[in-house]
């Protein structure tokens, strides 16, 4: 893994129609011992809900750059059970999500359905190699969310979707 730009785009989720077409899905669990907005430290467990696999890795996420659509990133693997111990020196309310990898004309998208504090939620992401880089939109994916901290998932471990006025 190491040091890497994440470039990626955000987009509320307008269906599930997504399902049927994902090629994998896994449970995750991600807590965060750290959200100052130059500085992320997260903690994420994952369960393959085909295979049983489970996996661990931290995560250091720097400050966004180009209104949310980049930022550094530094992820490492670590022991499941390292990481299941870490996970209780998190702040409260830890990110609980299924995530669909959703293959769609050349690239792949990441929709998280959020569970817990945040049930109600359904996000996609997609990554790409350049900030001014175009893709295909499904017709599932709904109004970009790119720019709005409030969808991040440090800033819902703070304010979960279910506390939001809507």
């Amino acid at each position: 893994m190491g040091l890497s730009l994440e470039i990626e785009r955000k987009f509320l989720v307008l269906s599930d129609a997504f399902i049927t077409r994902a090629s994998s899905r896994v449970e995750m669990r991600q807590g965060y011992l750290n959200t100052d907005p130059g500085r992320v430290v997260r903690v994420r467990l994952s369960r393959d809900l085909d295979s049983d696999r489970r996996q661990a890795w931290i995560t250091i996420k720097g400050k966004s750059l180009d209104k949310g659509l980049s930022r550094v990133e530094w992820e490492q693997s670590i022991d499941y059970q390292e990481g299941d111990a870490l996970m209780g020196l998190c702040l409260p309310y830890p990110i609980e999500k299924t995530r669909y990898l959703v293959p769609f004309e050349g690239c792949i998208f990441e929709v998280d359905v959020f569970h817990g504090q945040n049930q109600g939620l359904i996000v996609a992401e997609v990554e790409l190699p350049e900030v001014t880089a175009q893709f295909q939109r499904p017709d599932w994916l709904g109004a970009e969310v790119t720019s709005e901290g409030k969808y991040t998932n440090a800033s819902l471990v703070e304010k979960p979707f279910s506390t939001w006025v809507k």
